[in-house]
């Protein structure tokens, strides 16, 4: 059934009704859609004449694959938005309903089902008329109800700021497509429209729109190997946010296309004749880099135009697997290969499901030619991704390789939604997955793991389990002994070592790479030491309140309207956020005179800190806190040095020593985060300190020097040796555990008579 007859548009004319009955669309600059077709209400006297939409291409996409009665139902969306979206037009001077029909399009080159359509016909209606989720669930069924709000904006929730409330409508988003990767497709479609719509923006708008389009959509259709809209997203948001370097490098590459078409023609016909005498049947063709591809060669390798060779590539697509493989042969026959630039995605394909294989070839004139060799299968997967083979089903048993892989990773943002404190880290930890390089490993079964570049051996045990990765105490890396830190390359054969005893550390948040890693330690973190936490928050916030002359002890009320504000659940929630650096208890502190200056009937006493000094009294550290306090590894402060607290979020206190180069650095750079420390009076533990310490090269020094510690009631964690130039004298350094700098500089003077000791001193990182 058709939509509408084949040969007619539709007239969108101004409507009272619509403009009476539902609200006008919206334009917020909060929120993270584009908006590129931002309506204005008909009638207004600035109005831009309506034009007309057609759904002609829609209509004779969709009869190829979709049956009566499926059509049937795309009409009746139609009609319904069509009905909600009347006299609205974009700022293009298009009718609105041009927007939701050119969505739909692209999301029918894909051949989305039936539900899939009919939300990208609906997709701005909850948004922009205020259609409510039952009413859509009523007219057409759960599932389009839930993809369409999952689409929408949360426009009805007030935000701290603009950053929360687009991190909090990706959050949405994200968990959405986690449920049904549809919402993410039709989300691409929506944002690809808006994109080719963008010029009709703001110059501001346009900046903002392209930075979030490179920055989150076109990670996310990378990752699910949606290459043509990747790269038309790409360019677009180049586009717009480097307008003059765009138009230049468009220039210069136009020029460029004259010049070489006599070697890309040379090419195609050699490659050509050699395959076809070889006996493959292949389609061959050049294709051009985008200008964002060209351009951040040029940026990355420090390159002029001039300098970019390899502006074209090459594309043969084989009738069979075995013959991608034979091709490459015939090909590194016909030109000389460049080393190292063979890569095998069809033995070990991209995260995405990508397969091709990658040479880079000598051709004519010395320059560097680059090809890739694929199947007609994977040429599709390679260019439409998970969408290449689009059937929406719920049986995981019957998914392709691709589909499984992309559930797998959609599977893991949920992993992190429930390990998540917030809406901004959530959105952290979900781009740190979403870069493109990546290294491939494998288990001691030798089953493939892909990690991002630069994830390290912590990373890979999370991905294996979130229990792997908390017990994790070393690896063996090619069968040797490696630690959790140690990055790993391409090939390596990774097993993981764990302790049932093994807990996870803050500073494992330094050195891990992936998303689902960082919120699983984070989640530990908060939870198993959340009892420390919660009691150094309390500590914090009462320091600062008295500081500015408030009584810690807050009247109930005031501690509700605190709660409500603040979004934590209870008191014990908010001084764990201040315990593990979430929130400053200063602000907080400073937030609460704020509420009680507003609601008191007397003016409460002028904004003061301890005797007027400027100064808050210095936070009391006891050294049995456990994880919400921990010493910095740089300096390894000991009762007796002068110390200082760093406030590190999800991490707690880290306390320095006052005269640590590495505090004093970033001290500069964030002055707020950091709060003046003391020591208490009784102290239940001894505290790691580094020695170094220079000796004579003699038989029994080292045995010697680890006795005398011993003698002086320290005991070794650690020892290590380093040659001296001379090779006469030898370097030994320790790590040993003392009560304070009393118990240390005695210790030292006890070394230091040890014959053959030329000196020792306190080492610092």
């Amino acid at each position: 059934m058709n939509l509408i007859p084949a040969d007619s548009t539709l007239s969108i004319a101004p409507s009272s009704r619509a403009t009476s009955e539902r609200p006008a669309a919206k334009n917020s600059e909060s929120t993270p859609k584009s908006d590129s077709g931002a309506a204005h209400a008909a009638g207004a006297s600035n109005a831009v004449p309506a034009g007309v939409a057609s759904v002609t291409l829609l209509n004779n996409k969709l009869t190829e694959y979709l049956t009566p009665s499926e059509m049937k139902k795309v009409k009746e969306a139609y009609r319904f938005s069509d009905e909600m979206h009347l006299g609205q037009i974009r700022k293009s001077g298009e009718p609105y309903i041009s927007h939701p029909i050119a969505v739909a399009e692209i999301c029918a080159d894909w051949k989305l089902d039936a539900q899939a359509i009919m939300a990208a016909l609906l997709h701005d209606v909850m948004e922009d008329q205020d259609v409510k989720k039952e009413e859509l669930i009523e007219r057409f069924g759960a599932p389009v109800a839930t993809l369409v709000d999952g689409l929408s904006k949360l426009d009805k929730i007030e935000f701290q700021s603009q950053i929360e409330a687009q991190a909090e409508n990706f959050r949405k988003m994200l968990l959405a497509m986690a449920r049904d990767v549809r919402v993410i497709l039709v989300k691409l479609a929506d944002r690809l429209h808006n994109m080719r719509t963008l010029g009709f923006m703001a110059p501001e708008k346009k900046r903002r729109i392209a930075r979030e389009t490179m920055e989150v959509y076109v990670p996310i259709a990378h990752r699910l190997g949606l290459n043509n809209i990747y790269r038309e997203l790409q360019d677009l948001a180049f586009s717009h946010l480097y307008p003059v370097r765009y138009k230049t490098l468009s220039k210069a590459v136009k020029a460029a296309r004259g010049n070489r078409r006599e070697v890309v023609s040379k090419i195609l016909d050699s490659v050509k004749n050699t395959l076809a005498a070889t006996g493959i049947h292949a389609q061959v063709y050049g294709r051009e880099k985008t200008l964002y591809g060209i351009y951040r060669k040029m940026r990355n390798k420090h390159l002029s135009f001039s300098q970019v060779l390899d502006v074209y590539g090459f594309r043969i697509v084989v009738d069979s697997f075995a013959n991608c493989y034979v091709a490459l042969g015939t090909l590194h026959a016909l030109y000389k290969p460049m080393p190292g630039k063979f890569k095998d995605y069809i033995a070990i394909p991209k995260l995405n499901g990508y397969q091709s294989l990658h040479t880079t070839l000598i051709g004519p004139y010395g320059t560097p030619v680059e090809f890739q060799i694929r199947t007609g299968e994977m040429h599709r997967v390679a260019e439409a991704g998970v969408a290449a083979h689009w059937l929406y089903k719920d049986d995981e048993a019957s998914l392709t390789d691709l589909q499984q892989r992309t559930h797998a990773w959609l599977q893991s943002l949920l992993d992190i939604q429930k390990q998540t404190g917030d809406s901004a880290e959530f959105l952290e930890h979900v781009k740190v997955d979403l870069f493109p390089d990546s290294v491939y490993v494998f288990t001691p079964k030798s089953k493939i793991i892909a990690l991002p570049r630069g994830a390290t051996v912590l990373d890979f045990a999370y991905t294996i389990h979130t229990a792997i990765g908390d017990q994790a105490i070393a690896a063996r890396v090619n069968h040797e002994h490696a630690a959790l830190r140690a990055e790993l390359r391409n090939g390596d054969i990774v097993e993981i070592v764990t302790a049932p005893s093994s807990r996870p550390s803050p500073n494992w948040l330094t050195f891990v790479r992936t998303g689902k890693a960082r919120s699983a330690i984070r989640h530990h973190l908060r939870t198993i030491n959340l009892a420390e936490s919660t009691e150094l928050g309390r500590r914090l916030l009462a320091q600062a309140l008295s500081a500015i002359d408030i009584d810690p002890l807050l009247p109930n009320g005031l501690i509700e309207k605190l709660l409500n504000e603040s979004s934590a659940r209870s008191l014990e929630e908010l001084y764990a956020d201040i315990g593990v650096g979430k929130r400053m208890a200063t602000l907080v502190a400073r937030h609460i005179r704020g509420m009680m200056e507003s609601d008191a009937t007397s003016p409460l006493p002028p904004l003061a800190t301890e005797n007027g000094s400027g100064k808050l009294d210095p936070v009391v550290i006891y050294g049995n806190e456990g994880a919400a306090v921990h010493l910095a590894q740089c300096c390894l402060p000991i009762p007796g040095d002068g110390i200082a607290g760093q406030l590190k979020r999800d991490q707690g206190i880290t306390v320095h020593s006052t005269d640590c180069d590495t505090a004093k650095r970033q001290q500069t750079k964030e002055p707020d985060r950091w709060i003046e420390l003391d020591w208490g009076a009784e102290l239940s533990r001894r505290f790691d300190c580094r020695i170094k310490i220079l000796v004579d090269n003699e038989k029994g020094v080292l045995a010697r020097v680890a006795a005398e510690i011993g003698e002086s009631d320290a005991n070794i964690t650690y020892v290590g040796m380093d040659d001296d130039r001379d090779h006469l004298m030898k370097q030994l350094r320790f790590t040993i555990q003392v009560e304070d700098r009393i118990h240390l500089a005695r210790l030292i003077r006890n070394v230091r008579r040890i014959p053959g000791v030329a000196r020792i001193v306190r080492e610092r990182a």
